[in-house]
């Protein structure tokens, strides 16, 4: 007869978690809850979450006034196919939010998240060329380094070498060039006697590759995660903008980490000036409570594919979502009314004097950049030549597992020069952060820094 099976005892044997993580060599802590900028483990343990996960939790965390919100949301209803119906709110937060965005940009198209975002920002690209009779434009120079998201389309446009490797396969084959990246010039020149040379090899790859063949270029209007807040020079997108125009390439802005305030604009673009014709945002979009993002587009791509198409040939289940968009007006609103976006250019003054202090007291930093509360540290092992640390070494994520065992929670952005090396740590906190938490989050961050020079 079998025995009968101990199921208490069967789950205790099995492996820790059933969940499959992303990181399969990583403990993770276990959260019970989040208070402001802080987050809580199961021991107890408090930890500082001066990133907000990646630049998501821009409102921190356990905000009474949206809990609230998502209650009376799903109180009202379930789902609602966006093919089918459409919401009062969500009409009036595509509204509030294209108010902020900037000028031109007057239709919105809302999603799940950045990868689906950029996924539908290169289809809404394409589609438009389609529309317009020039259906033979369909490649999309996009820039490194750069991050534009995980799904294939947007594999395609992300340059990272560990990132497509295994799917390369699979990849649509698009130009690139180099990005903006004054600390690192991939033409070994000095700002500003570099004639931008970075932002005339746009028309290098247009022409290259033919004119009639582009669709769009897609850049970041500062570098996020695959560099850590890289922010260009101010002649850099006005010349790409002419590019654009001279050749009727679309420029799509990725606004995924850099958007939504936390620059101290609404939009990195707004800092310099920039009318893209596409833009998308996502992340803190909707203070990470659900999925969601944005992909703002003119009237002049929406009306040309009305006219031709009739429809847009692009669409996921949870598109123009009821609840999502009516969580993200919620967001907007507490944004709004709690003056975050002028507290994020405010602290992030702050907080960019903070880190050019540790500059000054650390041999291996070498660059302090970004903007608002977006901001990055570079480590080198030689100041004066710029020369990397070997990535075979880890030091980023060795700063950021000291920061964590001190309860911070950092992140590391690795791998971005060309020879595969390259060790920066962004500090981006959520938009709430007082100067007194700022003062609390270079301590420790020193401190771990420290601590991982003595070993080198």
């Amino acid at each position: 007869m079998a025995k009968k099976l101990n199921s208490k005892k069967a789950y205790s044997n099995a492996s820790k978690s059933f969940v499959f993580h992303r990181r399969l060599d990583y403990k993770y802590p276990v959260i019970t809850h989040g208070k402001g900028i802080y987050l809580y483990d199961e021991s107890g343990k408090k930890y500082i979450d001066a990133v907000g996960g990646a630049l998501v939790s821009n409102i921190g965390h356990g905000v009474k006034e949206i809990s609230r919100a998502i209650a009376k949301l799903t109180e009202r209803f379930g789902f609602i196919h966006a093919s089918q119906f459409t919401t009062r709110h969500m009409k009036e937060y595509a509204k509030e939010l294209c108010r902020v965005a900037p000028q031109g940009l007057n239709k919105v198209y809302f999603t799940l998240g950045g990868s689906d975002a950029v996924e539908t920002a290169i289809k809404m690209a394409r589609q438009y060329h389609y529309d317009s009779g020039n259906k033979s434009r369909y490649k999309i120079v996009y820039a490194y380094p750069s991050y534009h998201g995980a799904t294939l389309g947007a594999l395609a446009v992300t340059p990272k070498k560990s990132f497509r490797e295994i799917f390369e396969p699979y990849l649509a084959k698009h130009p690139k060039i180099p990005s903006y990246f004054c600390y690192h010039c991939p033409y070994k020149k000095n700002y500003p006697g570099c004639d931008m040379e970075c932002a005339w090899a746009l028309e290098k790859a247009i022409k290259k590759n033919g004119a009639d063949k582009i669709a769009a270029f897609i850049i970041e209007p500062i570098v996020g995660a695959s560099a850590g807040a890289v922010v260009p020079p101010k002649e850099y997108f006005p010349i790409v903008r002419k590019i654009c125009d001279k050749y009727n390439v679309l420029l799509i802005a990725d606004e995924i980490m850099s958007g939504f305030g936390r620059t101290g604009k609404w939009y990195a673009c707004q800092h310099f000036r920039l009318k893209p014709d596409i833009l998308i945002s996502g992340k803190g979009i909707s203070g990470g409570l659900v999925p969601l993002a944005a992909v703002f587009c003119t009237d002049k791509i929406y009306q040309t594919i009305k006219k031709g198409t009739g429809s847009f040939s692009h669409g996921f289940t949870y598109v123009n979502n009821a609840i999502t968009t009516g969580v993200g007006k919620a967001v907007l609103e507490y944004v709004k009314n709690k003056n975050l976006v002028n507290n994020c250019a405010e602290k992030g003054k702050y907080l960019f004097s903070k880190l050019c202090g540790l500059a000054e007291e650390f041999e291996i930093i070498g660059d302090v950049r970004g903007k608002g509360l977006m901001t990055a540290v570079e480590f080198v092992k030689d100041k004066k030549t710029r020369e990397p640390f070997p990535r075979k070494i880890h030091l980023a994520e060795r700063i950021l597992q000291a920061a964590m065992k001190k309860g911070l929670n950092l992140y590391f952005c690795v791998g971005f020069l060309n020879d595969g090396n390259g060790d920066a740590v962004m500090v981006a906190p959520p938009f709430i952060v007082t100067k007194k938490e700022v003062d609390k989050i270079i301590k420790i961050f020193s401190n771990s820094i420290r601590e991982v020079q003595k070993s080198l």
